[in-house]
């Protein structure tokens, strides 16, 4: 079979691997999509994985090709998608439930051989089945729509708040489609690409600031009085963006940084005396899951609103490859040389579409 096997940073080599062989508790499943997390440039062009070579990705969706000895409740043929993040399940985060807080979890496309291939493998206790109604492009995208619902839940977003969504690449138009169904009377969306900011509106938010042409701060004080918004979920990971979220927040509002930072940050004097003085939370939101629900519910949650067409993602996903593409498209983008949202590789499909 095919993989994109990650040899050294900068270094993506597509080739041929022998299919996994399963074990007792495992499944094999056929990659029919899967998709470049935020995450994934910089870890394969730049900080690296954990051992070498290893099948990078770790955003995907597919069928059951085979099941190992073990496995109980699913079967060969079924569609399917699994949790990236694999638990260790016996330290103390583990045993109260917050799994993504795990002292030694492994990870898909990081630490064990991930999804950028025709064949993967996962331990049973992860693979989720996909509505029938959910096609696999959607379904691949499972990921960043669980992370968003967690963001969404960290900042506690109920009816009647405002919410500002600060970048809208994948994760932060999910954040805008939840924010909307758990019941905010208005979204704002933040980020530097109309296009972007176009998808955001298609998909609920009420106000689009483009963050080149207009100040969102100036915009924030001036659409509330200068009494900030309820929550804000920081998508972006860069310095603006952070500094931003500080500055918008009302008085007992909620921070949400979600967005891997691969910049220095340093809050201004400002910022930190607005999170003291309005007494704002900020928090932090990794992966999925809460303390108070099963390890999957962001999962489930998510495919079930998949499944009934209150969640979307074809209208982000700008751009799909064959496999054989794999190193091109990383370099392209590690390059900024590509305007994209949701990037999909399709393993057992032809060119570019």
């Amino acid at each position: 079979m095919l993989a994109a096997r990650l040899y050294a940073p900068g270094d993506i080599r597509v080739e041929e691997v022998p299919v996994p062989e399963v074990g007792e508790r495992e499944v094999l499943i056929k990659v029919m999509a899967a998709g470049i997390c935020g995450s994934d440039p910089p870890r394969a062009m730049s900080t690296g994985t954990y051992s070498y070579p290893l099948t990078i990705g770790h955003e995907f969706a597919g069928e059951i090709a085979a099941t190992g000895s073990g496995v109980k409740g699913l079967s060969p043929g079924e569609r399917v998608t699994a949790i990236p993040l694999i638990p260790c399940g016996s330290c103390g985060y583990c045993r109260a439930g917050q799994y993504n807080l795990c002292d030694q979890y492994d990870y898909i496309g990081s630490r064990t051989d991930g999804a950028f291939a025709q064949y993967m493998k996962t331990r049973a206790e992860n693979v989720l089945v996909i509505p029938d109604s959910v096609d696999f492009e959607t379904a691949a995208t499972s990921d960043p729509a669980a992370v968003a619902l967690h963001a969404v839940r960290k900042a506690g977003i109920t009816v009647g708040d405002t919410v500002a969504v600060l970048g809208v690449g994948p994760i932060g138009l999910f954040a805008v489609q939840w924010a909307k169904l758990v019941g905010a009377i208005m979204v704002m969306a933040v980020d530097i690409y109309d296009e972007k900011l176009e998808i955001a509106r298609r998909l609920g938010a009420d106000i689009c600031v483009n963050a080149r042409k207009d100040d969102p701060v100036a915009m924030v004080n001036q659409i509330t009085s200068g009494k900030g918004i309820n929550r804000v979920i920081e998508t972006a990971g860069v310095p603006q963006t952070q500094h931003q979220g500080c500055l918008i927040a009302s008085k007992l509002g909620s921070v949400v940084f979600c967005g891997i930072s691969h910049a220095g940050l340093e809050l201004s004097e400002a910022a930190v005396d607005r999170v003291m003085r309005r007494e704002i939370s900020v928090f932090g939101s990794w992966n999925s899951g809460d303390v108070t629900l099963p390890y999957e519910d962001d999962w489930k949650t998510t495919l079930c609103f998949m499944g009934q067409g209150k969640i979307v993602a074809k209208p982000f996903i700008t751009h799909r490859y064959p496999l054989i593409d794999v190193p091109k498209v990383f370099d392209d983008i590690w390059n900024g040389h590509m305007v994209h949202g949701k990037v999909l590789f399709l393993p057992h499909a032809g060119g570019e579409t």
